[in-house]
């Protein structure tokens, strides 16, 4: 439904711009038919008219682009709350024994939870040995370290995700000095 909605603003954009060439042609040929005298009123009057269309068009783009997030971003609340109970699931699993069932259960629902908020678009961010990114990460600590260089990170205490190329939650990560 939000396709065709949609496509039948994108069809109802190109008539209104084939509209718009059609009716500046038409300017242009009677401008051409008429003697060089134009009246300065006709003049502002036509001017007036481009920059309205002008208007509207910007508006339009705007409203198209401002649609378009608020799809994007729809599920960016619930993400973010789904995001707390996996949170929890993983100290859970942390702290659980890998041979018994209950511990496989909650593998499985763990991998539910983060299939969901996949495919909703959010996707975690890749921390670990990776170079310190203020945009990205959030540095809770430094410490010395012989594996990493300086300046990467060397733990994460907490996952960061992105939905959709946004940051929801940056990652809290430990920096090598």
């Amino acid at each position: 439904m939000k396709q065709e909605g949609l496509q039948e603003e994108e069809i109802q954009a190109e008539t209104a711009e084939t509209a718009q060439e059609e009716a500046a042609e038409a300017a242009e040929e009677t401008a051409a038919e008429k003697p060089a005298e134009v009246s300065a009123e006709e003049e502002a009057l036509n001017v007036k008219y481009m920059r309205l269309m002008a208007d509207f068009q910007n508006f339009k783009r705007r409203t198209e682009k401002e649609k378009s997030d608020i799809y994007a971003f729809a599920n960016e609340k619930i993400v973010g709350e789904l995001l707390n109970v996996i949170d929890n699931f993983e100290r859970a699993m942390a702290s659980g024994n890998e041979e018994d069932n209950f511990y496989k259960g909650m593998e499985m629902i763990l991998k539910q939870l983060l299939g969901v908020i996949e495919k909703a678009g959010a996707s975690e961010i890749k921390a670990l040995g990776e170079d310190f990114d203020p945009n990205f990460h959030n540095a809770i600590m430094m410490e010395d370290s012989t594996e990493y260089e300086s300046g990467k990170v060397t733990g994460v205490l907490q996952k960061g995700y992105v939905l959709n190329n946004k940051v929801i939650r940056p990652a809290m990560v430990k920096v090598a000095n």
